[in-house]
């Protein structure tokens, strides 16, 4: 136990020294707006979101895809002019990229990841070049079951504070490992928690269209971060 604290307290000492800056993108929705950071340890995909979003890609779509206690979704161009009763997520951006799938980022609730095609359609685990999803949590409680096959399914353990979230907070860790998280809702989790609140319909659509406004990228020096010294994003 006392090894288990030091580790636990080092790994938050790394997070909270670590030098540089971290990109981050203020979502404005319908809802509210969200502060999410995104990972350097994922350049491919925060360099391909930033693009995206200074372009002005992701003003006026839908979160499409809303399915509570699992994630929000959102990325498809074709929702900006949507149609009531119309399922929405085959339209997208015309590049798909390569995963960078990172040991130690988990599917705790916050995460923003890229959303992609199953395995069976797309082996490379190749991301989409406009999809994303956050994990809600908090819906669906995770056990210590279901951590020990995720451990055992990727070949490690599972780090004390990522797995004080998952039975605190909830997640989705069966998806780790297969997808590329590539961000963390830092704030305005509330909003993410009001759109998976509206009632859907059979596709999984908010039947009250609820729209991404604006995405501003901007950059924060890391030591302004207290979310940097959380434990649960010492690999962020």
């Amino acid at each position: 136990m006392i090894l288990l604290s030091l580790n636990f307290y080092r790994g938050q000492a790394e997070s909270c020294d670590r030098p540089g800056k971290t990109t981050a993108a203020v979502l404005k929705t319908d809802a509210g707006e969200m502060t999410v950071l995104l990972s350097n340890r994922t350049p491919v995909h925060r360099d391909n979101f930033v693009k995206l979003a200074r372009s002005g890609f992701y003003d006026g779509m839908l979160f499409h895809r809303v399915i509570r206690g699992f994630v929000i979704q959102a990325g498809d161009p074709e929702s900006r002019k949507a149609r009531p009763g119309i399922a929405y997520g085959e339209g997208g951006a015309e590049h798909r990229l390569e995963p960078e799938i990172v040991p130690g980022l988990h599917h705790i609730r916050g995460m923003v990841g890229a959303a992609r095609e199953g395995d069976a359609e797309n082996p490379d685990r190749l991301s989409s070049g406009s999809h994303f999803y956050i994990v809600l949590g908090r819906g669906k409680p995770v056990t210590e079951t279901v951590l020990q096959r995720m451990e055992e399914r990727l070949g490690g353990t599972v780090d004390p504070a990522v797995r004080q979230s998952y039975l605190r907070d909830g997640g989705v860790p069966h998806l780790d490992g297969a997808y590329t998280l590539f961000g963390y809702v830092a704030a305005g989790m509330e909003t993410a928690d009001a759109i998976a609140a509206e009632p859907t319909d059979g596709n999984d659509r908010p039947r009250k269209d609820v729209r991404i406004i604006s995405i501003k990228i901007k950059k924060i020096k890391n030591t302004k971060l207290k979310e940097l010294c959380n434990p649960e994003l010492k690999n962020f």
